[in-house]
């Protein structure tokens, strides 16, 4: 754990492997399998291939990675698309699923994938995305690795024209672009802050030559005013008294839940999970706070009172914050989705 969606040369991120997208005869082709045998070596790397002869349709086999930084070079091959009928989509499920069991036996802590087949095999970006995220997430469920999905572009990645518009309409509702996008609640809140704050809201001015009564509304407004601010500050300092830690793991034992069916489903390092578990005070990124949020399927006030206890608040200024709260009023807690959709609007996806 976890599943990375990165923009990156696959020859250039640092993993045990990275993922050939190879043919039946396993000889070098164009696109990223020339990337990778350029950058390997094209002579080392074609005869190791020869060496090996062939490889099955749905399957996978390794190589030296040579002068790359990775440790292996796996070699999968994926489907052509033909016309969607002749199970292309699972024959390119398999072969994710066959390459993860071969790291798996050579006991690797990460691995790096092309989008297999959505190049010159043809496959419509869509599908492939989706087959990708299934069998990856799936093999996550109930394995320990790091696994990074290597888009070389923006072009290389689509998500569907009706969630994309969807999303795109809502952050039209909701977004408010500004210069200043410093998030509210991501302030430490002393215990001071309570009587400074009043005695700013008791120091403000009424206008001397305001007649009497309209002076007394004002002083009545700003009294009611303060009294709505004081509200919110007590709710929040009462709030803070919760640690971010203790919320989580309270709330993990209230839903019955294992500790490894969260940290998984919120896309979460079992080191770092371990780390928030035996430290009461530690206070995760904003986004690993969300990630167990989703994990939790936690409603948007639920999720709100969670940030809270971090520090940290939703914000209409930033885009990131409008596409979590997007899929949380939608009820939808599929994280991997939320990281595509993040990922296609160039925004920060959850996790690690």
């Amino acid at each position: 754990m976890p599943f990375f969606m990165i923009r990156n040369d696959i020859t250039k991120v640092r993993a045990d492997a990275i993922v050939n997208p190879a043919n039946e005869e396993l000889l070098e082709g164009s696109g990223t399998s020339r990337a990778i045998y350029l950058a390997a070596g094209e002579e080392k790397l074609d005869k190791a291939c020869r060496k090996i002869g062939r490889c099955e349709l749905g399957k996978a086999a390794a190589t030296p990675a040579f002068r790359l930084t990775a440790q292996y070079i796996f070699h999968a091959v994926g489907p052509v698309w033909i016309n969607g009928e002749r199970g292309e989509e699972e024959i390119l499920y398999h072969t994710y699923m066959e390459t993860l069991r071969l790291a798996e036996d050579y006991r690797l802590d990460s691995i790096a994938f092309p989008l297999l087949s959505a190049g010159n095999y043809g496959f419509p970006k869509e599908i492939a995305m989706r087959t990708a995220v299934r069998a990856i997430s799936e093999f996550l469920m109930d394995h320990e690795m790091t696994i990074y999905l290597v888009l070389y572009d923006q072009d290389s990645f689509a998500i569907s024209r009706k969630l994309s518009e969807s999303i795109e309409a809502y952050i039209d509702d909701h977004y408010v672009e500004e210069n200043d996008e410093r998030i509210p609640g991501d302030e430490d809140y002393p215990e001071t802050a309570k009587e400074e704050f009043r005695m700013k809201l008791d120091n403000i001015p009424v206008t001397a030559s305001m007649p009497r009564p309209q002076r007394a509304a004002q002083r009545i407004e700003q009294r009611a005013d303060q009294e709505v601010q004081m509200n919110f500050l007590e709710q929040l300092l009462r709030k803070k008294e919760e640690t971010f830690s203790q919320a989580l793991l309270r709330m993990i034992d209230e839903r019955g839940l294992k500790d490894s069916y969260v940290y998984k489903k919120a896309n979460i390092d079992r080191r770092h999970f371990s780390k928030i578990r035996n430290h009461p005070d530690y206070t995760p990124n904003k986004k690993t706070v969300i990630a167990f949020a989703v994990a939790l399927e936690l409603s948007l006030e639920e999720t709100n009172d969670l940030l809270m206890k971090a520090g940290y608040a939703f914000s209409n200024c930033s885009k990131f914050d409008v596409i979590i709260r997007y899929f949380i009023e939608k009820k939808d807690y599929d994280i991997f989705e939320i990281n595509e959709a993040l990922f296609s609007f160039h925004q920060p996806t959850l996790g690690e």
